[in-house]
């Protein structure tokens, strides 16, 4: 069972590790595949082309890589997508799409390293800009000790109001969760190991005395080669992976035209 972040841990782990989740756990963009399974779902409650125009940025950073453009635009697609949504709602979505669309993604080698750690008694925590609803039910799915994820503000009723009330998660953002985290449960950054395939999380990395490059783009791996740091490459062929962007987009490209064609009738 994943250990509540609310209960005491004077008995519990004295160290942990964090794990990104995009291109680390999983190829490409998790929120890619939410707008995917929000698509497959029929959900009546969102409008399609707003899906599509979600799902198209989540392509874009798959195909060209994380940049802060990208992250500013996914971050203001994703909060019109819920706004006046309940959050509630997101949640029960978001386990049904964990379920069928993400879970089945995530490395096997990636669950190896994860179930490790567990072994040895390490906390486990997934550290992501996603949504924090999606971020907590995927650790819970994959049996992990907790979640950081960006959280989206939400109102007195439980609904969200298109608002950022803190920073996304990305670069020392990320960095400053992951210590906050650590403090509040009194764990050893210092024995503590990081794993991802971003240079823009190098102040996670060095947060910890156990830094891992996974899937590391070329950036990245030249800095793990020069200091040391191990490297696991998890990922299958290229063209295995530009075949399943391929297909992801081209559904997607399919779905937007015949939304527009919709849109245009009316």
């Amino acid at each position: 069972m994943p250990m509540s972040t609310d209960a005491p841990w004077d008995s519990g782990p004295s160290r942990a590790a964090f794990f990104d989740l995009d291109k680390t756990l999983i190829p490409g963009s998790s929120l890619f595949l939410l707008a995917r399974g929000l698509h497959a779902s029929d959900n009546i409650k969102f409008r399609l082309i707003d899906i599509m125009r979600f799902g198209w940025g989540q392509a874009a950073f798959r195909l060209r890589g994380e940049s802060d453009k990208d992250l500013g635009r996914s971050q203001r697609s994703g909060l019109n997508l819920v706004s006046g949504r309940r959050q509630d709602e997101l949640r029960t979505w978001c386990v049904d799409i964990a379920r069928e669309w993400i879970v089945p993604r995530v490395y096997e080698g990636m669950v190896e390293v994860i179930e490790e750690h567990k072994s040895k008694g390490d906390a486990t925590f997934l550290v992501t800009a996603a949504p924090t609803e999606l971020a907590e039910t995927l650790a819970d799915e994959l049996g992990m000790s907790g979640a950081i994820g960006t959280a989206a503000e939400v109102d007195d009723e439980g609904v969200y109001t298109g608002n950022l009330p803190g920073p996304v998660l990305h670069g020392e953002d990320k960095a400053a969760a992951v210590a906050k985290r650590a403090d509040e449960l009194g764990l050893s950054l210092a024995e503590s190991s990081a794993y991802t395939d971003s240079v823009n999380d190098l102040p996670m990395l060095e947060l910890v005395g156990h830094p891992h490059a996974v899937n590391p783009a070329r950036q990245l791996k030249r800095l793990a080669d020069e200091r040391g740091w191990p490297i696991k490459e998890m990922r299958t062929s290229r063209k295995g992976l530009v075949i399943s962007i391929g297909t992801g987009a081209a559904a997607l490209a399919g779905a937007t035209a015949l939304a527009m064609r919709q849109r245009h009738r009316r």
